[in-house]
C-alpha cells in the first residue's frame, strides 16, 4: 500500500521537471536570441503575438509570427554571435498567464542593454517588449 501512496507524489515531482516555468522559458528565449537560432526562438511565440521593439534601428511594433521572424532574422544576422548577461529576472504568475521582466545585456557586434518584458499564456509568448535602455547597470 505504501508504494501506491508514493506514486502520485513521484508523478508530481516528475511533471515539475517536464514543464519549465515561464522564468526558465524566458531564460531559454534569451539564450536563443544570443545563439542566433531563429527557428528555435520562433517556437516560443503564439500565432498572433505582438512584439514592441523600443529604440534602435529596428524600432517598431510587429504583429504575428511572420513579422517577428523577419525582425529576429535581421537582428541575429546583424549582431552575430552574442554573449548575454541576465539580471533582475522576476516572474509574476497566476492561472491565466505570466509576466517575466529582466534586464538583459547582449554583447555581439554591438553592446545592447535591454529592459525586457515577456507575457506568457499557455506556454507561448503573446506579448514582448524590448526596451533599449543604455542606462541599465550590469555587474
Amino acid at each position: 500500500m505504501l508504494k501506491l501512496t508514493l506514486l502520485p507524489a513521484a508523478l508530481i515531482l516528475l511533471s515539475a521537471h517536464v514543464f519549465a516555468s515561464p522564468a526558465e522559458d524566458s531564460r531559454a528565449h534569451f539564450q536563443s536570441i544570443a545563439s542566433g537560432d531563429v527557428a528555435q526562438l520562433m517556437q516560443n511565440y503564439a500565432e498572433q503575438a505582438q512584439f514592441n521593439w523600443i529604440g534602435g534601428p529596428i524600432d517598431g511594433l510587429y504583429a504575428g509570427k511572420t513579422a517577428i521572424n523577419t525582425v529576429w532574422s535581421k537582428f541575429t544576422q546583424a549582431q552575430g554571435a552574442q554573449k548575454i548577461s541576465i539580471e533582475k529576472l522576476e516572474e509574476s504568475l497566476n492561472p491565466k498567464g505570466a509576466t517575466v521582466t529582466a534586464n538583459v545585456f547582449f554583447e555581439g557586434k554591438a553592446k545592447i542593454k535591454v529592459r525586457y518584458v515577456l507575457t506568457w499564456r499557455e506556454g507561448k509568448i503573446i506579448n514582448e517588449t524590448w526596451q533599449i535602455d543604455p542606462q541599465l547597470n550590469f555587474n
